[in-house]
């Protein structure tokens, strides 16, 4: 794997108008534009502890890349809220999800530390389903996940709340934490909030055998339960964005392609899915669909859903996938994060992280990311290999 100052190199020969970036000559600490370029490339970087930090272009570039065009700095992504909990080492997960402050502490230290280009605050599934009924559970180190399962009746329907993002449950601690990480980072990061999509919340209302047994015997119903949580969702999407969310990780995953044949993805899971991105993007958010999908067909009709960017699981043909997305939507992936980021060494990392960007950033329309969420234990010397493998491959492709 190259070294730091190999990045380093590639970006100045980028971008000659970088100053004192030369033998370590920076100061350690600067603000974003103590550096500054003449080339146009206005990448506005920050350099802090001699690594290339979060940067002013970063939304133009994820809004090229959405317009089917080559970023002019690759944005890379991590789904890593697991594994930044356990390095920042403070806090259990159980104590950071309930508390917005604390997401935000750790997600800002984190995003400093390991250069990640998007603040990603997933968190766990539960924060709208809680205040419905659905009782979840998590300890120490365990996200929490819905266990509790409500009755799939009609009944259960009519006694549904419509929850207030702003005074029930978890959700307001999410909000704080957007609006604290939009305040630190502004537009230098992506801020992503999170929320299911419609068919997956029917899952995750009902038990997940339930839901599908609901759609075969009770059509009618399951299709009312989804038109519930559109609003749902929708009202959580926009109180999201207000709390300054730039995107919405949608995730799909109970519609993964391993659950549902493609006749029934579109017959159940892309109708409703359509109508929320509808409503997402009405209030101004970026929506990035996440199924896990790893099958071409598949990732097509997520394409049709008309969201922005859609995130290919980790066994997933990135060539095959970015051949047939080309000029239909932005694409993002899929390095594996159990096979490589969390059993390789640094540079099997490294090298599988090029391939990926290789294939990815050379036709525009990608985003660098992983295919999955980081497990907790990806060793530290992983996570920066990967960031820094992207780095500098990108940088060295634009300078060739």
């Amino acid at each position: 794997m190259r070294g730091l100052q190999t990045s380093k190199r590639s970006y100045r020969a980028l971008d000659e108008g970088l100053r004192d970036v030369q033998n370590n000559s920076c100061p350690s600490e600067l603000s974003p534009r103590h550096v500054t370029s003449s080339a146009g490339f206005g990448f506005g970087v920050l350099l802090l502890r001699g690594r290339i930090m979060a940067y002013d272009g970063l939304l133009d570039d994820v809004r090229r890349a959405i317009a089917l065009e080559k970023p002019r700095r690759l944005p890379i992504f991590a789904h890593s809220e697991e594994f930044d909990v356990k390095w920042y080492g403070k806090y259990c997960y159980e104590d950071v999800c309930q508390d917005g402050d604390k997401m935000a502490e750790v997600w800002i230290a984190a995003i400093e530390e390991f250069d990640y280009d998007w603040a990603w605050l997933q968190v766990d599934d539960c924060f709208e389903f809680e205040p419905l009924g659905v009782g979840t559970h998590g300890e120490g180190n365990i996200l929490r996940a819905t266990r509790d399962y409500l009755p799939a009746t009609q009944a259960t329907l009519d006694r549904l709340p419509l929850p207030d993002p702003n005074t029930d449950g978890r959700m307001p601690q999410k909000l704080k934490a957007l609006r604290r990480l939009r305040e630190h980072f502004g537009d230098r990061v992506l801020i992503e909030g999170s929320c299911a999509a419609p068919y997956s919340c029917v899952g995750l209302l009902f038990g997940l055998e339930a839901a599908m047994l609901l759609a075969i015997e009770d059509p009618d119903l399951f299709f009312k339960v989804c038109d519930f949580f559109v609003e749902l969702e929708a009202r959580w999407i926009e109180a999201q964005v207000q709390a300054g969310a730039h995107a919405i990780w949608l995730g799909d995953c109970n519609a993964f392609s391993g659950m549902l044949s493609l006749a029934q993805y579109k017959k159940y899971a892309f109708p409703p899915c359509k109508r929320l991105v509808e409503r997402a993007h009405a209030c101004g958010a970026i929506v990035h669909l996440h199924n896990s999908e790893i099958r071409t067909p598949y990732l097509l009709a997520e394409a049709e859903l008309g969201v922005d960017i859609v995130n290919c699981g980790p066994a997933a043909n990135l060539a095959e996938a970015c051949q047939a997305l080309r000029g239909k939507c932005c694409l993002s992936g899929n390095l594996d994060p159990i096979e490589v980021l969390l059993k390789g060494t640094p540079n099997e990392v490294a090298r599988e992280t090029e391939r990926l960007v290789r294939i990815g950033y050379a036709q525009g329309g990608y985003l660098f990311a992983t295919g999955e969420m980081n497990p907790r234990d990806v060793p530290v010397e992983n996570m920066k290999a990967m960031i820094e493998s992207a780095r500098e491959t990108a940088a060295a492709m634009l300078a060739a």
